[in-house]
């Protein structure tokens, strides 16, 4: 059997690198932002300053986390490129509103899109874009 801290055992999980030490700036982030749970406390590097491993649970599904660890990978490679991470939700305006009052920045408005989603996406402190969608309301 499978021990219930292992995390998920099907489909994609993001796993985030954070800069500059920031991953417990990131987890009180996510929780503000995008109401995450820690599905186990984080797993702190022997300098108890840096995050080896966290793993939150947003709107049913896993993210990991952890901070970059230079030493061994020779850095982040800067700010993410190419990556978009999406939230379907149930109500696109309070998901992307509450996003926006905790601190992210506003990269596509919402609004109501041709394929039929309220759609927009925002940009976290730590260099990560999010889209947030919902089907339009008739």
């Amino acid at each position: 059997m499978a021990d219930e801290n292992q995390g998920p055992m099907n489909g994609v999980t993001a796993h985030l690198t954070i800069g500059e030490g920031k991953a417990i700036d990131a987890i009180a982030f996510y929780e503000k932002a995008f109401g995450a749970t820690r599905a186990m406390e984080p797993h702190m590097a022997d300098d108890g300053k840096r995050v080896m491993h966290a793993h939150l649970q947003i709107n049913g599904g896993s993210v990991m986390l952890n901070d970059d660890f230079p030493e061994y990978t020779g850095g982040a490679l800067g700010t993410p490129a190419g990556v978009t991470l999406h939230l379907q939700v149930d109500d696109a305006d309070a998901w992307f509103n509450r996003a926006v009052e905790a601190g992210a920045q506003v990269r596509m408005p919402l609004d109501d899109q041709f394929w039929g989603d309220r759609y927009g996406q925002v940009d976290d402190p730590f260099g990560h874009r999010w889209s947030i969608g919902s089907a339009v309301r008739a």
